[in-house]
Formats: C-alpha cells, sequence, structure tokens
C-alpha cells in the first residue's frame, strides 16, 4: 500500500536521471568549505509535513548545498530562511528557522514538496527532469486528501502544478495570481520564488510572501472547500 513513508523511500533511492544524480553526489561528495565536516544527503529529497495539509507548497529543487546536505525540503540554505519564516508567522510552523532534518521543526496544516527531487547544476532542471519528477508530485497529491490549496513558488514549480491538477488554460504566472483548478474545489496561489536573486533584489519582500501564506490560509479555512 502506498503511503507517504513508502514515496519518500522510493524518491530517496530514485537514479532515474543520470545528469542530477552525477550532479548531487559530486556536490556531496566535495562539499562546501562551511560544510566540510558534514555528511551530505546527497539523495533525492522527499517532501516534508503535516500528512493532513491542506496548504501544499511547491518548490523548484533542492538547493545544492541547501536541502542536498540536509535531505530536507527548504533546510539549511537562505531560501528556507525565508520560507520558514513565513510558514512561522503564518501559524504554519513549530520554529522561524530550520537548520537540519533532526532540528524539531514540525508542520501544521502544510507540507512542503518541489517539482524536481534532485539538486540541479546551476539549479536549473531540463524539462525532461521535471517530466521524470512528476509521478512523485502526482502520488504525494494522492496521499495528501486534505489539500486544498497549492502554493506555487516560482513558474517551474506553477508549471509542475497546473500539470498536477490537469489546468488548462494554464493562466499566466504572477506574484499573487490566484488559479481554481479542480472544478474550483483547489486554488494554486502564485508566488515568485524565495532564491536570493528575489529576496536580495527587493523582488519579492517578506510582505508580499506574508501576504501569499495569510490568502492560503483563509482559503484552506473556507468551510466550502
Amino acid at each position: 500500500m502506498d503511503s507517504l513513508v513508502v514515496l519518500g523511500t522510493e524518491i530517496a533511492d530514485c537514479r532515474r536521471c543520470a545528469r542530477l544524480v552525477e550532479w548531487r553526489e559530486q556536490v556531496a561528495a566535495e562539499r562546501r568549505a562551511a560544510y566540510r565536516d558534514e555528511v551530505y544527503w546527497g539523495r533525492g529529497v522527499p517532501g516534508f509535513g503535516d500528512p493532513a495539509a491542506r496548504v501544499v507548497i511547491v518548490g523548484l529543487a533542492p538547493a545544492a548545498h541547501g536541502a542536498n546536505r540536509t535531505g530536507r525540503m527548504f533546510t539549511g540554505d537562505r531560501s528556507g530562511e525565508w520560507l520558514f519564516r513565513a510558514l512561522w508567522r503564518a501559524g504554519l510552523a513549530s520554529r522561524s528557522e530550520s537548520i537540519d532534518r533532526d532540528d524539531g521543526m514540525v508542520l501544521t496544516g502544510a507540507y512542503i514538496t518541489a517539482s524536481v527531487r534532485c539538486a540541479p547544476p546551476q539549479n536549473k532542471p531540463m524539462p525532461a527532469e521535471v517530466v521524470a519528477c512528476r509521478p512523485f508530485l502526482d502520488r504525494e497529491l494522492a496521499l495528501l486528501p486534505e489539500a486544498r490549496v497549492f502554493v506555487a513558488l516560482g513558474r517551474i514549480g506553477y508549471d509542475a502544478t497546473c500539470a498536477m491538477l490537469d489546468v488548462r488554460p494554464k493562466p499566466k504566472f504572477g506574484h499573487g495570481v490566484e488559479v481554481p483548478a479542480g472544478a474550483g474545489e483547489r486554488t494554486i496561489l502564485c508566488s515568485y520564488h524565495v532564491s536570493q536573486q528575489n529576496t536580495f533584489t527587493g523582488r519579492l519582500t517578506e510582505p508580499m510572501l506574508d501576504s501569499v501564506f495569510a490568502r492560503a490560509c483563509e482559503l484552506a479555512a473556507s468551510p466550502e472547500r
């Protein structure tokens, strides 16, 4: 019988995309100087969070020295710092920072996943790699029966979410855009990705991110959903 635990094991063991496997393992072997004494995860990274989540966050892929190091989505890098602070302010996370997968972080009502499960070179997965990971996302959706609101971080996360929920035609991506899905029973909320190229330049601010999660919580709490 399928479960999030079974799925997580399959994701961690997946070697489907040779380019990604080579890169994630190379990074894990060479390591960044700041983490030279750590043992990197260096595998596919499973989703993380509450099995009863009504809010699902869909990111791009594990960061080479973030989730590829820690083994948990958005954990141990600057992007994760932004995301977990926002989740904490929204009442979805037990802590405002996430350092490693054993730090006691608990998500309530939220689940974090990504369109690609292995760290890609230059943080840019190839289209075929996104397609190869798609079955994992589809299975996660089936195992998250309460999911009603999907926060898509960035265009690739948005495209993967639209494919998963069979949204056609697909509206243009933009921060704060809301897209109905599943006969209106579900909603996709778009946000610029929490990458440093957006947060350092001011393209994405904390109030902008907070507004997305406030809206996500509002929609998730609606009795009509």
